[in-house]
């Protein structure tokens, strides 16, 4: 019988390869051009502050080659992924027009009913990018290797005994689906870390970012060794709108399999802690060998994507709820925006684990 123990030190893994991925501007909704907020500036914070602890232990991950992410993602969209920047920049004739030199978005997307897939490379960005935050630059691609990367090292670290690790990664990864990239997201970190722990037993996948976990949903949609959940704001009102309702539980052999938890705005310590135990209640009937937490801190009352009001000591709390669960834990990193208060706000959910 699994034995849990708490650890001295957590292992962390992180890769400089992210700031590889530096998009100069995203488009927010009404078509404004701003600076993309999902920077590197936003992993300079969390290091600063794991630095100043006693129990950071950081550390480069492990390279597992294509085949995890292709047990879970496309191939045709990998393939993508891999050639979308050097296609955009070559003289082709297919454009007439001088391709944008810092980055690629496209102006069309597909409805996802049944589209056809287009041959033309801005064809194939309206059909693989879900929306205009999810933009490619020459080093996208490597950073997102390197983010699934980290994930799959955490996730090998949990299966050789390690009671907790953290995969501090960058790109984020749960609004990516099986075939497209969304949320600045391009690979699903999280769901490939679980697919392989998912050889060995049983995982939940906890997302606990403001956001609906949707590529994680579309991912584990049908299956029963995954379970998933994600407690988020209310997509009625909120990114990424189109998924994330109460009444979407899986299908086939994964209907029961998945829950959602859509909050509305506002939603404070109190309220938040209280559905927390309804997800941990869930978890325990499940029995898991395996956890995984999606940490997105943007639940974080002045996140600016954000309109819960949660503390830091809420965020406090939520780690403790879950350490309590005394399950081999994978975290790896999601949304968090709020710069200045970021590094602090990742350390408070971590430090209930290391003891």
């Amino acid at each position: 019988m699994y034995e849990f123990r708490y650890n001295a030190v957590m292992k962390i893994f992180h890769s400089e390869i992210h700031r590889r991925h530096n998009p100069p501007f995203e488009v927010f909704d009404g078509g404004r051009r701003v600076p993309y907020l999902e920077s590197p500036a936003r992993m300079d914070h969390i290091l600063s502050a794991l630095r100043k602890t006693n129990w950071a232990d950081i550390k480069e991950p492990a390279d597992f080659g294509l085949d995890p992410i292709l047990a879970v993602h496309d191939s045709d969209y990998l393939k993508f992924l891999a050639s979308a920047w050097d296609e955009w920049q070559a003289p082709v004739s297919e454009f007439d027009f001088a391709p944008d030199n810092s980055a690629l978005l496209p102006a069309t997307f597909a409805l996802r009913r049944h589209p056809h897939k287009p041959k033309s490379l801005l064809g194939r960005a309206g059909y693989y990018m879900m929306d205009l935050s999810a933009v490619i630059v020459k080093g996208t691609y490597e950073a997102a290797l390197s983010s699934t990367n980290c994930a799959l090292t955490g996730a090998q670290a949990i299966i050789e005994g390690e009671p907790v690790a953290f995969a501090l990664c960058r790109p984020p990864g749960h609004h990516a689906g099986k075939d497209y990239a969304a949320g600045y997201c391009f690979i699903n970190n999280a769901a490939v870390a679980a697919n392989e722990l998912s050889s060995k037993d049983k995982v939940v996948i906890l997302d606990i970012d403001y956001h609906a976990g949707n590529g994680t949903q579309d991912i584990f949609y049908n299956r029963s060794d995954v379970l998933t959940i994600s407690i988020h704001a209310d997509p009625a009102y909120e990114y990424p709108y189109y998924a994330g309702y109460e009444d979407e539980i899986g299908s086939g052999q994964g209907k029961g399999f998945h829950h959602n938890f859509p909050l509305p705005s506002g939603t404070d310590d109190l309220r938040y802690l209280a559905v927390l135990e309804r997800a941990i209640g869930t978890i325990k009937t499940f029995k898991p060998k395996y956890l995984i937490v999606s940490a997105g801190v943007d639940i974080y009352d002045g996140d600016p994507f954000g309109t819960f009001k949660i503390t830091r000591q809420g965020i406090r709390q939520i780690g403790t709820k879950i350490a309590n669960l005394e399950l081999p834990t994978l975290f790896v990193m999601e949304g968090g925006y709020a710069n200045e208060a970021l590094g602090e706000n990742v350390v408070a959910l971590l430090e209930s684990f290391v003891r």
